[in-house]
């Protein structure tokens, strides 16, 4: 455990400083890319659109189980040679591998650059620079839209991208964090409820939901806490109470609660009916007291609280291993 601490710290670190230096992966396929290429080749065969309902649905629960199988068995590969050939130093190249399956870096600018584009470019240039965070139609967007968009989309990925990849590397070290990335990337590519994937990408969607269950739940927490530390007690509770009582009402079993604890930290309201291309889907307003009017001013805020939400993270597991230490 302690080693696994010690893990997170620096790949945490790495991932601050460096992030997804673009020019190493315009030379190397990035794990997920391998990972989405895995899904592409299971699902070409095993969700064709003329096998039944049934099968599609057993083909779609037996390709997660090869992936899972598969990310674990890696994880397991790569932990016995690093420990066999670096002994007590096995924690430096996990902490590389870590720091490429976190998104802190990648996540902040993503979504400043939003921040950025409306201030500088505009509704125009911040329409296009958030059509590259979220999948919904941007042209549909007002400026307040468009806010809010990132806004929601920084809040679910502080849980995706940091937070459960954290908790599954704690909890399990490299097949923890490989299992889970593998299910994470196979929900985004197929756990769709549509005509497609309602069959095929029902396991995928239902085991993600279950691994996301505690993280999902933390990043909402330590949302509210960096809210209480930054503008008040008052403003943690209003957070926490918001997540509590909208986040059941979200369409999604996870990403509601982060959402709906930032809506409540900014005071603004923030999900409701958004539209995909063709479809317009309903959903219920996170603190619906709230401001709708989003402003670029509203991101940064976003911003500044994900950036404590880090620090803590940071902050309690740097007591934990140090407090592992004295114990020994």
């Amino acid at each position: 455990m302690t080693g696994h601490i010690a893990t997170l710290l620096i790949g945490s670190l790495l991932d601050r400083l460096i992030g997804d230096p673009p020019w190493l992966w315009r030379r190397l396929p990035h794990p997920v890319v391998l990972i989405g290429g895995a899904i592409t080749s299971l699902e070409r065969r095993g969700n064709r659109p003329a096998l039944p309902f049934a099968t599609r649905r057993r083909n779609g629960a037996l390709a997660v189980a090869l992936l899972l199988f598969g990310a674990i068995l890696a994880g397991l590969a790569l932990q016995a040679l690093f420990a066999a050939a670096l002994g007590r130093f096995a924690i430096l190249p996990e902490a590389v591998i870590l720091a490429v399956f976190l998104a802190q870096k990648s996540l902040l600018n993503h979504v400043a650059a939003v921040d950025a584009a409306l201030r500088s470019g505009g509704l125009a240039a911040g329409r296009r620079t958030v059509s590259m965070i979220v999948g919904r139609d941007p042209e549909q967007l007002d400026e307040a839209g468009v806010c809010r968009a990132a806004i929601e989309s920084l809040a679910e990925n502080a849980s995706d991208g940091i937070v459960a990849p954290w908790f599954w590397f704690l909890l399990a070290g490299l097949p923890g964090l490989f299992a889970y990335k593998a299910l994470n990337t196979a929900d985004s590519m197929i756990g769709h409820m549509n005509e497609r994937y309602r069959a095929y990408g029902w396991a995928a969607a239902r085991l993600d939901d279950a691994a996301n269950l505690v993280p999902a739940r933390l990043t909402a927490l330590l949302i509210a806490l960096v809210a209480g530390l930054e503008r008040g007690a008052t403003a943690g509770r209003y957070a926490l109470a918001v997540a509590r009582r909208d986040a059941p009402s979200h369409r999604s079993p996870n990403a509601g609660w982060p959402e709906a604890a930032m809506a409540g930290a900014l005071g603004l309201s923030l999900g409701g009916p958004r539209r995909y291309g063709e479809l317009e889907v309903s959903a219920p307003m996170l603190n619906p007291d709230g401001r709708r009017e989003a402003e670029p001013a509203d991101i940064a805020a976003a911003l500044r609280l994900a950036d404590g939400l880090f620090l803590a993270l940071s902050t309690a597991v740097l007591v934990l291993c140090l407090g592992l230490l004295v114990t020994r």
